[in-house]
């Protein structure tokens, strides 16, 4: 079974992922702009059972789109944002893909958020585009 270690810039925290991801989105919204510095985001969702953390982190949470909380862990030590719980996907634990440093993991298959993309990013025909929720569900 496949065994990947996600770390953050200095090391000190890291999540160990056994399996393949679930999922592989590729985000353009403005928020893993921000997130990551980047123009886009990418994660990779794993069972959090196949998972294990080392390391300390310090959490940042906010509301997605879609109305549910989103719990980021960053390294307290470099501020590298290396994973997150989203309660819109129990049971699973979205970890950043460039955290793997693997030039080999597999490519995104849903592109989110389109309208957000930077003009100069090229469009990713293979993946499944969705658009983001026109209204956050009532709580």
């Amino acid at each position: 079974m496949t065994e990947r270690v996600a770390a953050c810039a200095c090391g000190q925290l890291q999540i160990r992922c056994t399996g393949e991801p679930t999922l592989v989105p590729l985000c353009h919204c403005a928020q893993c702009q921000r997130r990551t510095g980047s123009p886009f985001g990418v994660g990779a969702f794993f069972d959090a059972a196949a998972t294990a953390i080392s390391g300390t982190s310090r959490r940042w949470q906010r509301v997605a789109d879609s109305g549910h909380p989103v719990t980021f862990h960053f390294c307290e030590t470099c501020g590298s944002s290396v994973y997150w719980h989203a309660a819109k996907l129990p049971g699973c634990i979205g970890v950043a893909v460039g955290c793997f440093a693997d030039p080999q993991f597999p490519m995104p298959t849903l592109e989110a958020y389109g309208g957000q993309r930077h003009a100069w990013v090229a469009d990713l025909t293979s993946c499944t585009a969705v658009e983001p929720p026109t209204q956050a569900p009532a709580s």
